[in-house]
């Protein structure tokens, strides 16, 4: 039995990135930022002020590349020479935090995250999604770490674009219906059980939240139901599979996101808003009625998720792209994790029927 449980410590506050250097100084007095150009801009002054009151220089700020890919990866680890600095900071979303959490298990340095939107739980786990260069999904990289510390600065996540959250939403909606259907296979334990409870508690937390937390964005102030929403994306639902472990993984709803980013046109679409759409053929797949997938997209148009295929720019599949989206999708690891063997036909059935139901509810 393995289980990791996330970061070694996760802070959430107002204003935390002044309090920063409190924080990372047990950590080591040099330091290396990587992250994304809009990430880098939004924390570097204040960080970096921050750090220096604690005595530690941040020695260097670099783009992360745009995509956590091999090359990006490998890049950095060997442009990054270890005995230069003693920690690495992570700041971005879920592909800047990805190869940042490559690079640390690369090169054996402490990481701290700042993630700057809340649109998955990358912050909380130890593995790396790699991409290929152009954004097409290719593994889940087990070489990689969870960070020592995460830092949530509550005012940059109320002052990032609405939809990031809104994909975060998506991406956390994910673990229960995924939770459910790969802990089918499992023989139950304290553990794995205890990942369920909190998969549903999750689930219900972003049912009851979900819309003001959205609100609250686009109103520009910070209340209760948004720092819930930011501590359920970012830390919780990284607890569910850390729990969890080989129990309670991604399943279809991600499977077939992944194979979905065959398609380029969909590459401008956040993670997040396609796994929303995964879990819709999920739930077709796994025979859910009309109702149950009719009443979750009711609640993707109150949060603003997408629903059918052409809002996420797919248009007028052939026949041939429809094979090769079957026979690619049943072959991303995650969809091993659906308590029934799945066949390229029933992707493509359920995707089919997902996107009927969402053409109906327009």
């Amino acid at each position: 039995m393995k289980v990791s449980t996330g970061p070694g410590q996760y802070v959430r506050k107002a204003g935390l990135l002044t309090e920063a250097g409190i924080y990372i100084e047990e950590l080591g007095r040099t330091a290396v930022l990587i992250g994304g150009n809009t990430s880098r801009q939004i924390v570097e002054e204040t960080l970096s002020k921050s750090l220096s009151e604690k005595g530690i220089s941040l020695m260097q700020s670099i783009w992360y590349g745009g995509e956590s890919s091999a090359a990006n990866i490998n890049r950095l680890a060997e442009q990054l020479n270890p005995s230069n600095y003693d920690v690495l900071i992570a700041a971005g979303g879920g592909k800047a935090i990805d190869t940042a959490k490559a690079v640390a298990y690369r090169v054996n340095k402490p990481l701290v995250v700042i993630p700057t939107i809340a649109a998955t739980c990358a912050a909380a786990t130890s593995i790396s999604i790699i991409y290929s260069d152009e954004g097409q999904f290719l593994e889940i990289s087990r070489d990689s770490k969870a960070p020592e510390l995460v830092l949530v600065d509550s005012n940059i996540i109320l002052h990032a674009p609405v939809r990031y959250l809104i994909a975060g939403i998506g991406d956390t909606l994910a673990k229960w219906f995924e939770t459910r259907s790969s802990i089918k296979k499992a023989v139950p334990t304290v553990i794995n059980q205890t990942a369920i409870s909190i998969a549903a508690n999750l689930y219900q937390t972003l049912l009851d939240t979900g819309k003001d937390a959205v609100t609250s964005i686009q109103t520009k102030k910070l209340t209760k139901e948004l720092e819930d929403m930011v501590d359920a994306i970012i830390l919780v639902s990284g607890s569910v599979s850390g729990y969890g472990g080989d129990d309670c993984r991604t399943a279809a709803a991600h499977a077939i996101y992944s194979g979905l980013t065959i398609f380029p046109e969909v590459h401008q679409t956040y993670h997040g808003e396609i796994v929303a759409f995964g879990i819709l053929a999920q739930l077709c797949m796994e025979g859910s009625d009309e109702e149950e997938v009719k009443t979750l997209i009711r609640y993707y148009q109150e949060v603003g998720l997408p629903f059918t295929l052409n809002q996420m720019g797919i248009k007028g599949l052939t026949e041939l792209q429809w094979k090769e989206l079957g026979e690619i999708t049943v072959t991303i690891e995650d969809m091993a994790n659906m308590p029934f063997e799945v066949t390229p036909d029933m992707v493509i059935s359920a995707v089919s029927q997902a996107e009927k139901y969402g053409n109906e509810m327009l």
